[in-house]
């Protein structure tokens, strides 16, 4: 097996992110802006105990189902012993506490399990889902430069995980090997709350993929805010749908546990099926989904579209929706509040860098009327910054005005694994005062601060307006792309819309002049 470094040895120090160029009088409006309309939001929340330390309290309080998937039902106490002995076997394998473990297949219980036993030796969990072609394995694994790649499925393994793999110099262990092996014994080593405790993959600019490293403490206050936010209890039940390689599936298999809840996984069978996976939503019992915007449509029509007394499954059970990743369009927000009005819904939004959300916002009727819904507020323990440049200073924003979104807090992770120019290009050291994490990260999204009353909010709130690269200039006029396309998308005839700009010459020669 190849010698592989520790992440912290990957990652730039702190002390080494460049300063953000922002005067001290702007400075200090900025901190007194965020304090002033509610974008600085503390709540004393507990970071330090792992995960798998939540999980076996209530094993031994009062056990319970903790997690189902389509084939078993694991309790409290048999997820703790389950993750205890994948741990022994990573430990054989040679996985040391900071390296990153690879763990490929579906989505499943195991893959829970197998998340607590590499936070109890202390390394890092990267996820590699099955539909990835094998290339896309193999750069994950290398640049992750993960030692082992833990296959969950009972069944044989997807050929291009294992093509992938062996590209990448990793040794594949299956986690059934893990049934032979005594459970690992002592206390979590994940021992710090700064300790990096994932690494999730995203899309890059240049055709690599960026190492996305979030802390323990992040990981773990994400975790929190939801359950503060959602008002989550033992008994509620959410859903895992997301593939294993996006930032929500962390938050949708870990959160029910802090709490005493369980966590339903739905496979793609079911997930891909709207009409199936609502009534999997009634006869599992799950109180809290999360879909992207485009789902949560389809979802719409085929319950409105089904035939006869509740055919597709009445979702009567369930108390929120969320709607993350993608902007969610008013016209869909009318449609959900219409047909479902007893689940509330929540507009997330937040980048992997950043532990995933950042913000949250339950919409109401009074927020239909905006052009674009608002994404709200902070999340307990983030601190929203909305700045723009001019003439290479960064400028604090106030109510009504349009900049470029910036967050501190605890949530901010580490950076992008092994890749010191792109971290720097989006992390800076925080100047705004005492901050758990030391740093800064710079969103490239568009973002107008709303006054209290605008829309259903009785606070001020923030509005997402799009990339910043998509701002343009039209005589002059600075413009945003997103907000041409959500006017065209309110007409009951348009389901999509796209806005470019294009150049073209004078008719009169001599110039040129840019047209929508």
């Amino acid at each position: 097996m190849n010698a592989r470094r520790p992440v912290l040895d990957r990652l730039p120090a702190t002390a080494g992110l460049p300063a953000l160029a922002i005067p001290a009088a702007d400075l200090e409006r900025a901190r007194e802006l965020a304090v002033r309309h509610g974008m600085a939001r503390e709540r004393e929340v507990d970071l330090a105990d792992p995960v798998i330390t939540w999980v076996e309290r209530f094993a031994a309080e009062a056990d319970r189902p903790a997690v189902r998937d389509r084939t078993r039902v694991l309790s409290y106490a048999e997820l703790a012993a389950e993750a205890r002995r994948i741990a022994a076997l990573l430990a054989a394998a040679g996985v040391e506490p900071g390296t990153v473990v690879g763990v490929g297949g579906a989505r499943c219980a195991t893959v829970v399990a197998a998340f607590l036993a590499i936070e109890l030796i202390g390394a890092l969990y990267v996820p590699a889902d099955e539909t990835w072609p094998a290339a896309r394995v193999r750069d994950v694994l290398a640049q992750a430069e993960a030692p082992v790649l833990l296959t969950v499925d009972t069944g044989a393994t997807a050929p291009a995980l294992l093509d992938g793999a062996a590209e990448a110099g990793c040794r594949v262990v299956r986690a059934e090997g893990a049934a032979g092996c005594a459970p690992w014994a002592g206390p979590p080593l994940l021992d710090a709350p700064d300790r990096p405790r994932y690494v999730l993959f995203t899309s890059g600019s240049t055709g690599r993929p960026k190492g996305a490293v979030v802390e323990h403490q992040g990981m773990l206050n994400h975790l929190h805010a939801k359950i503060v936010d959602l008002g989550l209890t033992g008994a509620d039940v959410v859903a895992q749908t997301a593939p294993l390689g996006f930032d929500i599936s962390v938050w949708q298999m870990l959160c029910p546990l802090l709490v005493g809840g369980r966590v339903d996984v739905i496979g793609d069978e079911t997930g891909h099926d709207p009409v199936a996976f609502a009534r999997a939503v009634d006869g599992q019992g799950i109180t809290v989904v999360e879909l992207v915007p485009t789902l949560v449509g389809h979802l719409l029509d085929d319950l409105a579209g089904a035939a006869g007394p509740g055919p597709a499954g009445s979702l009567g059970g369930l108390r929120w929706m969320i709607a993350t990743g993608e902007e969610l369009p008013a016209e869909l927000a009318r449609r959900w509040l219409a047909a479902v009005p007893h689940a509330r819904l929540l507009n997330a939004y937040g980048p992997t860098e950043c532990s995933d959300d950042v913000t949250h916002h339950t919409v109401t009727a009074g927020d239909l009327d905006l052009l674009r819904l608002p994404i709200g507020g902070p999340v307990v323990n983030a601190r929203l910054y909305v700045l723009r440049e001019e003439d290479g200073r960064w400028t604090a924003c106030d109510v009504g005005e349009d900049g470029e979104l910036f967050v501190g807090g605890v949530c901010v992770g580490r950076g992008y694994l092994g890749d010191h120019d792109r971290t720097r290009e989006a992390f800076y050291q925080d100047p705004f005062g005492d901050s758990p994490t030391g740093r800064l990260y710079r969103t490239g999204d568009a973002v107008r601060l709303l006054p209290a009353g605008a829309g259903g909010e009785d606070r001020p709130t923030l509005q997402y307006l799009g990339r910043v690269d998509r701002q343009v200039k039209i005589s002059g006029v600075r413009m945003e792309l997103g907000e041409i396309e959500a006017v065209l998308q309110r007409h009951p005839d348009v389901r999509a819309a796209a806005v470019v700009v294009h150049e073209y010459g004078s008719r009169r020669g001599g110039g040129s002049a840019d047209s929508v």
